[in-house]
């Protein structure tokens, strides 16, 4: 995904079962969507708590804030409930959806070629228009970065 471009529709089930599109995500100004590769892991568990400590920061800048990984969804509630997440957690069980935004598919790390999710988050205004895209991302301080931003764009 490129800035400026129309996100691909999506509903895909939260933690619930409920499933969830961007109109029902969206804060007013949007939404910061962030695909991991899966829940109570090191790297995605800190992400998910910074993300989680800063939500009432990003939510005073008119976004909301979701996670989705390829999760099903008892995961997501223990991973959830666990670490006090106070924002929906979506599951793309085939990736597909992942797919099209270019969150799924080859990667490397530690020089080892895989096949899964690449992290990544989004930027997404209530229009569907990605306003701000971080592809390939390192967990550690990356919801401070995206806060910046966002508060950017906010005041702009």
């Amino acid at each position: 995904m490129k800035e400026r471009e129309q996100l691909p529709p999506f509903s895909l089930p939260d933690e619930t079962g409920r499933p969830r599109s961007l109109a029902d995500l969206a804060g007013d100004r949007g939404l910061v969507l962030y695909a991991y590769p899966k829940d109570d892991t090191p790297g995605c568990t800190i992400e998910a708590q910074d993300f989680r400590d800063l939500v009432g920061e990003y939510r005073g800048a008119g976004f909301e804030v979701a996670g989705v990984s390829m999760d099903d969804a008892r995961s997501h509630c223990s991973f959830r409930d666990k670490y006090d997440l106070s924002f929906p957690l979506l599951t793309d069980a085939d990736g597909s959806w992942l797919a099209s935004v270019g969150a799924h598919g080859e990667k490397t790390l530690y020089g080892r070629t895989s096949f899964g999710i690449i992290r990544s988050t989004f930027v997404v205004g209530p229009d569907g228009r990605v306003l701000k895209t971080y592809p390939n991302v390192r967990a550690k301080g990356h919801a401070e970065r995206v806060l910046a931003d966002v508060r950017e764009l906010a005041a702009g």
